[in-house]
């Protein structure tokens, strides 16, 4: 889908000159807002509209009725939980430490990766991957401005390293045994959180495949072990050969393949 960059409904020569440069950045076209709602600039465009505000960017995909912006979500309250010492699920089938590395093939808006940063601390590597440019530099833009009342946090998403490609071909090109941890968390229907900035995730989400060739080069880039998560209905975890993490009251597990 097309898109294109305009303003926030209540603008001013500053917001201008930054929507200016976002289309620049992104190589798409700058469109003066000229008090036209979204809807009505998403169909004489046809096209997704991208629109910086004084807050944030937003992504209005045509058709959908939710916007996408860049939040921490939920974690906000799993970061909190981490460091009051708490557990947290998705750290009990990673088992991340300080000092190691963390690979999410599946980035999205990232709230697992902000939670693996905070748990590897400033000596470990968080790297991201996500296969729609505009979600990327969202994200890319966001993680590096949040401000959030948890210090850790805000630093911890300054270090992620997050990079527009998608998982098929980023995995191909790392060497191996680079990553202590690859992980999963592929986007389909049911997979979809019902949080602020996310519920229009799908409407432009890329719906990668999940095939024996990307566990095959998973388990050659990860040195530790490789983590799905995953709809507890899903039969991937199965097919794949994956250990459950079950969890009674759950809408998602957590799969292990242990390389070690």
């Amino acid at each position: 889908m097309k898109v294109i960059v305009t303003t926030a409904g209540r603008t001013n020569e500053e917001m201008v000159v930054m929507a200016q440069h976002v289309a620049s950045d992104l190589h798409v076209p700058f469109v003066v807002r000229k008090k036209e709602s979204i809807k009505d600039i998403q169909v004489r465009e046809d096209a997704d509209v991208l629109i910086v505000g004084k807050e944030r960017l937003e992504i209005h995909p045509h058709g959908s009725e939710e916007p996408v912006f860049f939040h921490p979500n939920s974690a906000m309250f799993r970061v909190k939980r981490v460091l009051r010492g708490e557990t947290e699920p998705f750290l009990e089938a990673t088992k991340l430490e300080k000092g190691m590395s963390f690979l999410d093939c599946t980035f999205g808006l990232g709230s697992d990766s902000i939670v693996a940063s905070v748990a590897v601390g400033k000596e470990g590597r968080v790297v991201g991957t996500e296969g729609n440019r505009y979600l990327t530099y969202l994200c890319q833009r966001g993680l590096k401005s949040w401000e959030s009342d948890v210090f850790e946090m805000d630093e911890a998403m300054k270090r992620i390293q997050l990079h527009h490609q998608n998982f098929e071909a980023f995995l191909r090109c790392c060497e191996d045994n680079s990553f202590d941890v690859v992980y999963f968390d592929p986007m389909f229907p049911d997979s979809i959180e019902e949080s602020d900035g996310i519920k229009g995730l799908k409407s432009i989400a890329l719906y990668s495949s999940f095939t024996e060739e990307v566990i095959k080069e998973a388990k050659r880039v990860a040195k530790q072990r490789i983590v799905l998560k995953d709809h507890w209905k899903s039969e991937r975890f199965d097919m794949f050969s994956f250990h459950v993490y079950k969890r009674k009251t759950a809408k998602f597990h957590f799969g292990v393949i242990e390389l070690t």
